[in-house]
């Protein structure tokens, strides 16, 4: 039986991408996910990795950009603030097609807010946040085993699609501790087991590493000549077309006879399942949806629920007002009702309110 560890959401980041081959690290200090920054300068060091606290969050990320362009596979993290002065230096990375790996702990806003946690930066990541058509792929743990687990993943994506990729967490899974199996091992698409990730160490073709032997590659995201932009954009939008047809990811429960569906992601899906549980323990038809990929959203899911004679309603639940929401109702394309409960501000929806708004709703 493989041993259990102690660790925080943070650290099980950490961890994960020391498991992944993580030879580059770059971040500046933002509460809260400094566990996080601390771990990966206590592992780079024991692994003989490279571990760097830059002088600012705008730094940080054009560090990365540097790593991934000679190769190496590359992360940063930071909390909202701070990803949102990271946001030019991720459409540069995008827009050269660099593989990183971003991490941002989300705590409350707009500005500095304050350091409770929060998911009001789903818009900014997973609608680009910067400038540009560009698209990071998003994912969002619910637990400190699926920080781990989501991690190694990450990097595997970044690689195969080369494309930032952006692990969205919130201030509870970075502080919260609990038992994790860090062995590679991974559970985290739609229930099936997946094999231990392969930690690939083969030259990347692409990558500035030197052309004694070969020709220069060029990498670079400025394109003056009249319609190059327009056909690199489109090679983009192919890329993004794939990793949406392939990548969804998502947890459902009771999807069969449910009336009413919760729909909710991270901490705040684990709420979600509780009283999905209390809930059926009543006889209430109760289902569940907890997006595993932000971007690309799960659309699948939705599009197959029987919506038919039933009377079926969604109920969405964030810690924000209302951003993930947006791409609930398109998913469900106006074929069912979609209600909403969010707190922002490092406010979160409770048990009972969750249970006082479906009693509310005469679907149930």
């Amino acid at each position: 039986m493989s041993e259990k560890i102690l660790m925080t959401g943070n650290e099980a980041i950490g961890e994960g991408a020391i498991q992944a081959g993580c030879r580059f690290y770059a971040g500046y200090p933002i509460t809260p996910q400094n566990e996080l920054t601390a771990y990966m300068a206590k592992r780079c060091l024991q692994e003989k990795r490279i571990f760097i606290q830059a002088e600012s969050e705008l730094a940080a990320i054009n560090m990365v950009f540097g790593a991934s362009a000679a190769g190496a596979r590359a992360m940063t993290s930071s909390s909202s603030p701070g990803i949102s002065l990271k946001q030019e230096g991720i459409s540069y990375l995008a827009g050269c097609q660099l593989p990183c790996v971003i991490v941002n702990i989300m705590r409350g806003g707009p500005g500095l807010g304050n350091i409770a946690p929060s998911q009001s930066d789903y818009f900014q990541a997973t609608k680009g946040g910067g400038h540009g058509d560009y698209h990071s792929i998003v994912l969002a743990p619910s637990s400190v085993q699926e920080a781990f687990d989501l991690t190694l993943l990450s990097f595997k994506l970044a690689d195969q699609y080369r494309n930032p990729v952006i692990i969205l967490g919130d201030g509870i899974l970075g502080q919260m501790m609990e038992p994790i199996v860090a062995n590679s091992k991974w559970q985290i698409a739609n229930g099936k087991n997946h094999k231990p990730l392969a930690i690939s160490h083969k030259p990347k073709k692409w990558a500035l590493t030197g052309c004694k032997d070969r020709k220069p590659n060029v990498i670079k995201s400025l394109y003056l000549a009249e319609g190059d932009l327009e056909k690199f954009n489109l090679i983009l939008q192919k890329k993004y077309k794939t990793i949406q047809q392939k990548e969804q990811r998502w947890e459902s429960l009771f999807l069969d006879d449910a009336q009413i569906i919760l729909v909710a992601y991270g901490t705040m899906a684990r709420i979600a399942k509780s009283v999905v549980k209390k809930l059926r323990n009543r006889g209430k038809k109760i289902g569940l949806i907890r997006p595993i990929t932000l971007w690309p959203f799960p659309q699948k899911i939705f599009q197959r629920l029987a919506i038919s004679d039933k009377r079926l309603a969604v109920l969405v639940v964030e810690m924000s007002y209302g951003q993930m929401l947006e791409d609930v109702k398109l998913a469900i394309e106006g074929k069912a009702p979609v209600e909403f409960l969010g707190r922002a501000g490092g406010g979160i929806p409770s048990e009972q309110e969750i249970i006082s708004k479906i009693v509310k709703l005469s679907y149930c």
